[in-house]
């Protein structure tokens, strides 16, 4: 079973509800999921112990993560998502994108270029689901 550590934008209940979804689908071909909405959310410390709760418990998930998944939806990638999937790219882990929102940048391409070059770039869920099954 490879561990997935799920980059994703959390601040809405639609983010949050989408990001349940594809824990979901993720968990469905076999891989155990660290979502941190639910993972790592310690809301019971004041400001900056929460912080470093989240941040330390995040990081260590990356650094335990076979693979990372992150949901690129959006104008522009989430800034927190951008920095998972940077620090991901670097330790060498495998970055699979998920792009559901058709809006592009123009001649730029898909997403901003340090991601796209970062990721392997799926634009819809089965996509991503037979790439990893493999």
């Amino acid at each position: 079973m490879k561990n997935v550590y799920l980059a994703a934008p959390l601040f809405s209940d639609a983010e949050c509800d989408f990001n349940s979804k594809l824990r979901d689908e993720l968990e469905g071909i076999g891989m155990s999921v660290f979502l941190p909405q639910e993972h790592s959310n310690d809301s019971d410390s004041e400001r900056d112990a929460r912080q470093e709760s989240i941040f330390s418990k995040n990081v260590a998930a990356i650094d335990s993560a076979d693979i990372l998944v992150a949901v690129l939806d959006g104008v522009d990638v989430d800034s927190g998502t951008a920095w998972e999937i940077g620090y991901a790219h670097a330790l060498g882990k495998p970055v699979y994108g998920l792009r559901t929102d058709f809006r592009t940048l123009g001649i730029e391409g898909t997403v901003n270029l340090m991601i796209e070059r970062s990721v392997v770039l799926c634009t819809d869920l089965d996509e991503l689901l037979e790439l990893l099954e493999l």
